[in-house]
């Protein structure tokens, strides 16, 4: 067997084991950063969401898109914050793209500690950059991707949800 060698995600992996060590959101704390600060990972603040690059990134470039107000759920954003979500995500994209010239990108959100979500109380936004041969570890050392449903039962289920949103 292969060793996947990555000594910083220990910092990640300690950092929520245990009690936390304070009350205070690691992105609420951003709202008072300047752009510019020697080491700051903010990249760019909006009038509703900020962008930072990911401390523990799963590749290089990985931003966040980060509403300022504290919220966990992405039904609690207004309308006006979503939109802004959507548009720096947009804007994400075309710096990456022209900063580091990815192949393709993940962009998504993991909301609740089940979902992977490292920090679930505050939602953001993830936005990866891709390139040819890089790719997660269930296809390289499991030769297997997993499908927990089949696609059509769950196409009938989200036709079924979207009928009832009417």
């Amino acid at each position: 067997m292969e060793k996947l060698w990555s000594p910083w995600r220990s910092q990640y992996i300690e950092s929520f084991s245990g009690e936390q060590k304070s009350d205070s959101c690691i992105f609420c704390s951003k709202e008072n950063e300047a752009l510019g600060e020697k080491d700051s990972l903010l990249v760019r603040k909006g009038k509703l969401t900020f962008t930072v690059l990911n401390l523990y990134p799963y590749n290089n470039g990985h931003l966040m898109v980060v509403p300022y107000r504290h919220l966990n759920d992405l039904s609690l954003l207004t309308p006006e914050e979503s939109s802004e979500v959507m548009a720096e995500l947009q804007l994400a994209q075309k710096a990456l793209q022209n900063a580091l010239h990815p192949h393709g990108f993940n962009i998504g959100a993991n909301l609740g500690k089940v979902s992977g979500a490292g920090i679930d109380q505050h939602l953001h936004f993830h936005i990866v950059p891709r390139w040819n041969g890089d790719t997660n570890f269930m296809p390289v050392l499991g030769e297997v991707k997993v499908l927990s449903e089949d696609l059509l039962k769950t196409k009938e289920k989200l036709l079924a949800a979207y009928s009832n949103l009417k």
